[in-house]
């Protein structure tokens, strides 16, 4: 084998043995929000909430949520970051940033405007590499450390503001990768930066021979997409014809279970595939361990501190914001099994802000989670309760009763003839030959099964479930209509029902 390939792996397997001895997850929190209480005392924010006066607390976790209330995006923009924006220095962070993220979160939302600080940067790329670190648990061949990884994000030519630049998060991340790792880096700075998404796809489906990928990262849709242009664009059966070597799948941004069937139809072999967690407000979480659920630790050592709210119906409203009281609770009170929003205070200057995420934690010791839908996308019209992971659930049970492969799916609650039903938009390739009908009534006594409140709701408001088979690629077509292709633009796998009647529309 490669000398330089056991050199990498032995490397790995040292600096892993130290991340090894790192301290317990609850300690570390303790100082990240003392860190983060320090950094930022003397900004406008730190001023105005009294940080000096939290630090001196004999209970620090509590004084804080005492006294600093919670903040959604637009709370938090409204009252502080337009001003970081407008070029304010310490606002709510030291200094100004020099980059900020545009976020939609998912297609024909208005971008945000997140800052990402230098300390955030630094923070991302140590969580990167941690997870590069973890590798050494797996069982991949030396020659694997020597391969080059794909990154398919958004692009690293980002767009100069009143004296910062701004793109998407993961066009900002491959901007600033260590020069150490260009090396390593695909489709490289040139390709990277091309703006048009299908222009990108094309000039790497052009390229792809002249590489050795070992690895891919990106939200799971548009890697499909990549890799079924390359495979046509090289005359390819699956895409191991052209990369041998390809290995492992990081992927994010949205959960991979139901994607997995029809992914695994361009490979030759499956992929280990690893779960990451990266949002435009920081690296939330990463996979370190192997496992079979695809469980993240929270990156709880970073600029990153966490609390958490039980994730009932009564504690959110109509926008999936926290209500005031709701009680909320330190990684240290939480309990496995349950489901919780996040929040989180920064190094870029969020505070106790609602990312809007659920999850749950599968193992509280070593600080695991499973990200289990977000707080908004929890349809609930007619007191249905129906969330994300239950409607992943639901599509693993017709994947398997139908023998297909659902790409993507969105559902929505509308009123037909005065009777809320339960829209969904199914895509597949498999379209053709299954009826609607059947499907719908598949689905409906696999929710029902699955979600009590589903089953109250089907016998009172909700009349019925109707399903709208499209291939895949109009989800797609959708996405560039609505905002773009590519980058980190999420499907919406819930709509109101004013953007389901726009999507049957387009259709």
């Amino acid at each position: 084998m490669p000398l330089l390939g056991k050199l990498i792996k032995k490397s790995i397997d040292v600096a892993n043995d130290l991340f090894e001895e790192d301290k317990n997850p609850i300690e570390a929190q303790a100082e990240v929000l003392i860190n983060l209480l320090e950094t930022a005392k003397n900004t406008d924010f730190g001023n105005r909430y009294q940080f000096d006066e939290i630090l001196k607390s004999d209970d620090l976790s509590m004084s804080f949520r005492s006294t600093v209330p919670c903040f959604d995006y637009a709370q938090m923009f409204g009252e502080w970051w337009h001003k970081t924006v407008e070029g304010i220095p310490d606002v709510s962070w030291p200094g100004s940033p020099e980059y900020f993220a545009l976020s939609s979160g998912t297609t024909g939302a208005e971008s945000k405007r997140i800052p990402v600080t230098n300390d955030m940067i630094e923070t991302i790329r140590n969580t990167g590499i941690k997870q590069v670190m973890s590798l050494s648990g797996y069982d991949l061949p030396e020659e694997f450390f020597q391969k080059q990884i794909l990154m398919l994000g958004s692009s690293t030519e980002l767009e100069e503001r009143d004296g910062h630049l701004e793109g998407e998060i993961s066009g900002i991340s491959a901007s600033n990768i260590p020069f150490w790792f260009k090396g390593h880096y695909k489709p490289g700075e040139e390709i990277a930066k091309i703006h048009d998404w299908d222009e990108r796809v094309q000039r790497i489906a052009e390229q792809a021979p002249d590489w050795d990928i070992g690895a891919l990262s990106g939200i799971p849709s548009w890697i499909e997409l990549m890799l079924k242009k390359v495979i046509e664009h090289n005359n390819l059966n699956n895409i191991h014809e052209i990369w041998p070597s390809l290995s492992v799948f990081t992927t994010g941004g949205v959960p991979f279970e139901p994607h997995k069937e029809s992914f695994e139809k361009l490979l030759d072999h499956p992929l280990l595939y690893l779960d990451t967690y990266l949002a435009s407000e920081g690296f939330i979480a990463l996979q370190v361990n192997p496992n079979d659920d695809m469980a993240m630790q929270l990156a709880y050592d970073g600029g990153i501190y966490f609390e958490f709210i039980p994730f009932k119906p009564e504690y959110f409203d109509d926008a999936g914001a926290p209500i005031e009281g709701a009680p909320v609770l330190s990684l240290a009170e939480v309990e496995e099994g349950k489901e919780y929003a996040m929040l989180i205070s920064t190094v870029s200057g969020a505070w106790r802000y609602s990312i809007g995420d659920t999850v749950r934690f599968t193992n509280k010791e070593k600080a695991e989670i499973k990200i289990t839908g977000r707080t908004k996308f929890f349809l609930n019209v007619v007191g249905s309760q129906l969330s994300v992971n239950k409607m992943t659930d639901a599509m693993q049970q017709l994947e398997r009763d139908f023998d297909i492969a659902i790409s993507e799916f969105t559902v929505a609650a509308v009123k037909y003839e005065g009777e809320f039903y339960h829209q969904w938009i199914i895509g597949t390739e498999d379209a053709t030959h299954l009826e609607e009908e059947a499907l719908a009534t598949a689905l409906d006594q696999a929710l029902q099964k699955a979600n009590k409140n589903y089953g109250v709701a089907r016998s009172k408001a909700l009349k019925g479930v109707k399903v709208k088979l499209i291939a895949s690629k109009v989800f797609y077509d959708w996405a560039e209509e609505t905002k773009k292709k590519g980058g980190q633009i999420k499907i919406p796998q819930m709509m109101n029902e004013a953007e389901m009647k726009a999507f049957l529309a387009f259709i």
